[in-house]
């Protein structure tokens, strides 16, 4: 058989796939308005279960895989028709309905360490004319937004050499602020000390920066010691004195504390570069927002977090950032963490976040916010 006569009989093979499938969604919309009419769930997962085993024992050995992940893509576009049908997602609907479009005047904003450091050069970035306000870690940071003695604070979530903030991520996992917005800012790390401090042998900041900078350390044969933040560490160096030690802190934080740079951009890469966020107790939802982060557990499933994940690629949502933290008090349970671009504003994408809240277990909405498109330098 030539070519061009198989090609010509998956074609007719494809048409009559799409016939079916969209019959089986003719079929599916009719389930809906049953389980409208009866008060029954969207999800059922036995129900699904047993429908992804009979394909996968009718497809045999060579294809039971291959039909299973078909099946799921296919039941997971029924579900989300017919959650749509439902108006599902009620909460999340009145919140995209409800929540102001625009921030508040920020008047405090809450940042980890001292003036000077990225994180105090990110909010006023985001934030010109607040107040910084500054603790000691970010424990203490999300607990000022959490007992409203700030607007909002700034934490740093990740960084393109030394990867995620896990301390972080655990944060916003436990207390489900809100995101109001995120900057970049390019990071340079410089060696710095005071001007009597005799030969280096030691080195102090914080440990995503000590990371950052491992290779310099490293051919220095430096003794690293962690602090709470790179700032905060040239503050210690300035007033405690200590000998032969030296600090990886940002220009700035060495001007205010009156360092001398040793060695300048001391970081093992050059664009090196920090994400910031923004965290809030109240929800805004600007109109010309592009970044939606999210954060839900899924069920102990094969394919579970596939199939969450496809249904982003089906919507033509680009997923950004995925990060999976364990669930305190649980064996071998996680949260996740989504970022995504899209616009609560945008139907088809409230459509499946209001689907999926219904869906998965501890499902939050995390925000839809700005975010700088241009890195800022420190």
């Amino acid at each position: 058989m030539e070519l061009s006569e198989i090609r010509q009989q998956i074609d007719q093979i494809d048409n009559e796939i799409i016939r079916l499938f969209l019959q089986r969604m003719h079929c599916s919309e009719e389930v809906a308005r049953y389980k409208i009419q009866n008060g029954k769930a969207v999800f059922d997962p036995a129900r699904e279960e047993a429908i992804l085993q009979k394909v996968a024992n009718l497809a045999g050995p060579d294809f039971a895989g291959a039909a299973r992940l078909l099946y799921s893509s296919i039941m997971a576009v029924s579900r989300e028709r017919q959650h749509q049908m439902m108006n599902s997602g009620k909460a999340l609907r009145t919140l995209a309905a409800t929540a102001p479009q625009e921030l508040p005047t920020v008047q405090k904003v809450a940042c980890p360490g001292v003036s000077g450091s990225f994180t105090h050069r990110a909010a006023m970035r985001l934030f010109p004319d607040s107040e910084p306000a500054f603790y000691t870690n970010f424990e203490d940071v999300f607990a000022a937004v959490a007992n409203g003695t700030v607007d909002l604070g700034v934490v740093p979530v990740e960084n393109s050499t030394a990867g995620s903030v896990n301390t972080v991520f655990d944060l916003i996992l436990r207390h489900r602020f809100y995101i109001v917005g995120a900057t970049s800012l390019h990071i340079h790390h410089h060696l710095c000390a005071l001007p009597d401090s005799g030969p280096i042998t030691d080195v102090v900041s914080h440990p995503q920066a000590l990371a950052q900078c491992s290779n310099m350390i490293r051919q220095k044969g430096l003794t690293a010691h962690e602090y709470s933040n790179t700032a905060a560490a040239a503050r210690m160096l300035s007033i405690e004195k200590p000998p032969h030690t030296a600090v990886l802190c940002p220009r700035r934080a060495a001007e205010e504390y009156g360092l001398t740079i040793l060695e300048e951009d001391v970081q093992n890469v050059k664009n090196n570069c920090t994400r910031f966020i923004a965290i809030s107790r109240t929800c805004c939802l600007p109109l010309h927002a592009r970044k939606i982060s999210l954060c839900f557990s899924i069920p102990h499933l094969p394919g579970s977090l596939n199939g969450v994940l496809s249904r982003f690629a089906m919507n033509g949502l680009n997923l950004t950032k995925v990060e999976s933290r364990p669930i305190p008090g649980k064996t071998f349970e996680y949260d996740f963490y989504l970022d995504f671009t899209g616009n609560l504003h945008d139907a088809h994408t409230l459509n499946l976040i209001a689907a999926l809240s219904d869906e998965l277990p501890r499902f939050s909405f995390l925000g839809n916010y700005c975010e700088d498109e241009e890195m800022a330098e420190t």
